[in-house]
């Protein structure tokens, strides 16, 4: 892309090639992301009277991700899981339809992949997660078998349940890698579901379901990692921790994991009969090289922000929320539900020159399905513990209440409220 100091030497131009300019927009804030957090943050400055609000977003579809996990289970529907992104843009919030591909902060400016130059005031990032399909040899082409899928793309989805469907079976096999992803409870939700369904149709007996994960363990926050040991107990699920898949070959159902013994990398291959596959992920590459993020450390590539004001620390005015964050908690929609008006609270205050007044304690939730019917409600804090908020339920044991929660609850909920910066 030409600079206007290129513009003005002799050599860089001729007659026969007209030179077009970059279009530059300014704005007072700009949101980086239209999905659940940069919709949640520009629904919240508009009703508090905020002019002058762009969000930067590609797509032309939103959708409620958390609800995949039951498209894959045949208990919803792809279609009621999406809509247009034109009826979530709050009213008087430009929508710039484009996507980020460079972020200078000292000029305070972002440039779009459709040549845009966009300024700004005070910047809001929150682009959200990237798939890294590509780091698993192999994997685009086993998702192209019969035998391999994932909850983690809407085309996939439904072809979960078909695979779920369709099992006589053998090996069961589910995956979860050692990168951090978004709903980190989702990976092991669809095998629950599967091999409840498994045992509804009369095959968990001759199947063996295997768990290859990441992870040091079920999960990170000790009460509720007790009730889904006990839920791996129950469907007869062999655990494997701390298994990282590498390489997938579709043809030969075949898929290949890394772990570490006695301080050496070891290589473990399992056939498959089917095999739901959690992708690695991380935060998109214009964010991994922008100045923004940490360039260095164990959190590498993520977007600084402080955990508590969610500012970030080399900026003022910028922001961080969501899952290409840093902020050491999970990434899941419930997070950013708590993170949103904190965010905004601060955001207001940063513009006033006053002091932030709102802290994020760290909250997260993850509504984990052990079966049908049947979900354990997750909740908890920075500091690893529970962080119950449903008065006079106990949400350390598995209910089905709360399936329906999930089911139809949480959906509404999405839709009516939270993206309408109302809760």
């Amino acid at each position: 892309m030409q600079t206007r100091e290129d513009l003005g030497r002799k050599d860089s131009v001729t007659p026969s090639s007209p030179v077009v300019m970059p279009v530059r927009e300014h704005h007072r804030v700009l949101i980086i992301g239209g999905g659940t957090a940069g919709i949640a943050v520009a629904a919240r400055l508009a009703r508090a009277g905020q002019k002058g609000i762009a969000v930067l977003e590609p797509s032309q579809h939103h959708y409620y991700q958390p609800l995949w996990t039951l498209v894959g289970a045949g208990e919803a529907r792809i279609e009621d899981t999406v809509r247009n992104q034109s009826r979530l843009i709050p009213r008087g919030v430009r929508w710039v339809r484009d996507a980020a591909t460079d972020v200078d902060p000292e000029a305070r400016e972002v440039r779009t992949r459709g040549g845009l130059r966009l300024g700004y005031d005070f910047l809001v990032v929150a682009p959200g997660i990237q798939l890294d399909w590509d780091k698993v040899a192999g994997l685009r082409e086993a998702l192209k078998t019969p035998h391999v899928s994932s909850n983690y793309d809407v085309q996939f989805a439904p072809k979960t349940w078909r695979l779920i469907q369709g099992f006589k079976g053998g090996t069961a096999l589910f995956t979860q890698p050692s990168t951090p992803v978004k709903c980190a409870g989702a990976p092991q939700k669809i095998m629950y579901l599967a091999a409840d369904h498994f045992r509804r149709v009369g095959v968990l007996e001759r199947t063996s379901v295997v768990f290859g994960s990441g992870a040091k363990a079920i999960f990170g926050v000790k009460p509720f990692a007790s009730v889904l040991e006990g839920v791996v107990h129950r469907y007869g699920i062999t655990p494997r921790f701390q298994h990282n898949l590498v390489s997938v070959d579709g043809d030969k159902r075949e898929a290949t994991f890394e772990f570490t013994r006695d301080g050496r990398t070891e290589r473990l291959t399992l056939t498959y009969d089917m095999m739901h596959v959690t992708p690695p992920q991380s935060a998109p590459d214009f964010i991994k090289r922008s100045p923004l993020a940490w360039q260095e450390g164990p959190n590498t590539g993520w977007v600084k922000a402080d955990k508590y004001t969610l500012q970030h620390p080399d900026h003022p005015n910028v922001f961080a929320l969501g899952d290409a964050s840093d902020l050491p908690t999970s990434r899941t929609g419930a997070a950013v539900r708590k993170q949103a008006p904190v965010l905004v609270q601060n955001l207001l205050a940063c513009m006033r020159d006053r002091p932030l007044p709102s802290r994020y304690n760290g909250y997260a939730s993850c509504p984990l399905t052990t079966g049908y019917g049947r979900l354990l409600l997750a909740e908890f804090d920075y500091d690893g513990q529970p962080a119950p908020t449903l008065p006079f339920i106990d949400t350390f044991k598995e209910r089905s209440d709360l399936w329906l929660l999930k089911k139809y609850g949480l959906p509404f909920f999405y839709w009516a409220f939270m993206m309408r910066g109302l809760a």
